[in-house]
């Protein structure tokens, strides 16, 4: 039975959805990717249309925020070293 879906992430970068949809695969996670192929159409800048948006299933939101919460953000590695 399928279930509520619920939004979870939202990411621009491929290398970053790819990550993530890796991470949700290997725990066994089923998810929705709104938006997947699209922002290949169009490559470049982060603009509305690139924004993937990651659903999962209400019952396994909780444990994806969890898992998701782990990986850290680049631009804060970058603000350590720049000042």
């Amino acid at each position: 039975m399928v279930g509520t879906m619920e939004q979870i992430f939202e990411c621009y970068d491929e290398g970053e959805l790819s990550v993530i949809k890796s991470l949700l695969e290997a725990n066994g996670i089923a998810y929705f990717v709104h938006n997947e192929h699209f922002g290949s159409l169009y490559p470049g800048p982060a603009i509305a249309m690139n924004r993937r948006i990651i659903m999962v299933q209400q019952s396994d939101a909780e444990r994806t925020r969890i898992l998701l919460s782990r990986l850290k953000d680049p631009r804060e590695e970058t603000e350590k070293w720049a000042g």
